[in-house]
């Protein structure tokens, strides 16, 4: 009884108005469909990627790239991979394995220092800063010099040593399963500049 009283209280409309009203709704809809796909087909992002080199040393400058992020992986490094492949081949940085354990890529992100391959691309609009290690001397772009840090490295002699070294000389020595164990988790991760 109450939809009865209900649909008495509405106009009624004709045919035409119906017809016209619904059409306009279509229309909008159909726009918001095609702004929707073409927001869907790119998602630009920028980077301001740090740029310098030892031949011109006045010259620092932070260079704009836009990558679309439905044609690259999610992670910072495959961004640069793509900067460097398709738009800008004088992009130099250093790179190794992908797997988040030497540390060849570490850079610094929006003022994080990380490793690019294993940071994931912020989607947000908002432009992300990629520069060098700040705490090493560079020598292109976002390569940083490594020489103090292998010296640093070499002077802690970071390897096994056997307590009695001349019963071993010129012999093979093999290593237990016990003494294996004492190892994992020891070489996995090395980090090497952060």
């Amino acid at each position: 009884m109450a939809t009865a009283m209900f649909r008495r209280a509405l106009p009624r409309t004709s045919a035409l108005s119906r017809y016209t009203c619904a059409r306009a709704h279509a229309s909008e809809a159909e726009a918001l469909q095609v702004e929707q796909k073409a927001c869907a087909s790119t998602a630009l992002k920028t980077s301001s990627i740090y740029r310098w080199t030892s031949e011109n040393p006045t010259k620092l400058e932070l260079q704009d790239y836009q990558i679309d992020l439905k044609d690259c992986g999610p992670m910072v490094l495959d961004a640069l991979i793509k900067i460097k492949n398709e738009v800008d081949p004088t992009l130099t940085f250093r790179r190794s394995r992908h797997e988040g354990i030497c540390g060849s890529c570490a850079m610094n992100i929006d003022g994080c220092n990380g490793l690019v391959c294993l940071m994931k691309i912020k989607s947000e609009s908002s432009a992300s800063m990629i520069t060098p290690l700040l705490h090493i001397f560079m020598i292109k772009d976002l390569v940083v010099d490594m020489t103090n840090f292998y010296n640093q490295y070499k002077s802690i002699e970071p390897w096994l040593k056997r307590k009695n070294p001349l019963e071993t000389k010129g012999k093979e020595v093999l290593q237990s399963k016990k003494d294996r164990t004492k190892l994992d988790g020891m070489y996995e991760c090395i980090l090497l500049l952060l």
